[in-house]
Parts: structure tokens; C-alpha cells; sequence
């Protein structure tokens, strides 16, 4: 996790929401990666699915079983879906996104009956030093704007 508030504080400073997410295979880091929605253009330039993208190249396998994903805020129904999707069996958060979090907060992906895939949840990892990172830049950006 601490991987990934680096990787969220790269965010910020370059101008982007504080999300960094980090998969793992056995003991050691495969894919990382930030969000990228501003510089890109993109609104699925979100950290968790870079992330999964980037896994999904370096196993040469879309299925990422016997990983997990560390991420800095809970995700988005999106990004749930690509864990679904990518089969990770383990995810881990920090803080939880009351605004957009699908895995507890606003829905739960992770244990949808209709899913073929369930997935283990552990939130709350760091959880206050992710979500004092993200109130400082969201009061920061609210400043800027005035």
C-alpha cells in the first residue's frame, strides 16, 4: 500500500486525482500505475485499470489469479468490473470513496451473485493518510478555482 500512496502523491503533483494501485504476485510488485484522466483525456485513465492492464502484459495473461491489487481509493464500478473480469482474487484499499466506491460503499461488485468471479476485500489499509492526501488536493483544486 505504502507503493501506492507514493504512486497517488506522483498523481497529485502532476496535476491528477491522488490514486496510485500496484498489482502483486507472489511477494512482489508486477504492475503499477496512477491515474491519467487529465493527462490523457481519458476517463478510463483510472490507476487501478492501468494497473491491471500493465499486470495482465507482464503474465502474458489476461487472467491475473494468485494476485493482488493495492489501491490508494476504493474503486469505481468500472474498475470493480475489471477486477471481476481480470479474475484478481485479493484487493486491497485504503480509503473508501462514498462518492463512487463500488466494492462496499455505493455497491459491491465483489460478491455480486450474477458475477461468475467473487473477489476478497480488505479495505481500510492506511486509510487516513489516503484520504487526508486526497481532502489536501481537492482543497487545494477548490482554491486554485476561486
Amino acid at each position: 500500500m505504502r507503493r501506492a500512496l507514493e504512486l497517488a502523491a506522483e498523481a497529485a503533483r502532476a496535476g491528477e486525482a491522488p490514486i496510485g494501485a500496484v498489482v502483486v504476485a507472489e511477494g512482489r510488485e508486477i504492475a503499477a500505475a496512477r491515474n491519467t484522466r487529465e493527462r490523457d483525456f481519458d476517463p478510463c485513465g483510472h490507476a487501478e485499470l492501468l494497473a491491471i492492464r500493465a499486470a495482465a502484459r507482464a503474465r502474458r495473461d489476461w487472467r491475473l489469479s494468485g494476485c493482488t491489487l493495492y489501491v490508494s481509493l476504493e474503486p469505481c464500478a468500472m474498475c470493480a468490473g475489471a477486477i471481476v473480469l481480470a479474475r484478481v482474487p485479493r484487493l486491497v484499499y485504503a480509503a473508501p470513496d462514498p462518492k463512487g466506491g463500488f466494492c462496499g460503499t455505493l455497491g459491491d461488485l465483489s460478491r455480486h451473485p450474477g458475477l461468475n468471479h467473487h473477489f476478497e476485500v480488505v479495505p481500510g489499509v492506511l486509510r487516513e493518510e489516503s484520504a487526508a492526501m486526497l481532502r489536501e488536493f481537492f482543497r487545494r483544486l477548490r482554491t486554485k478555482d476561486r
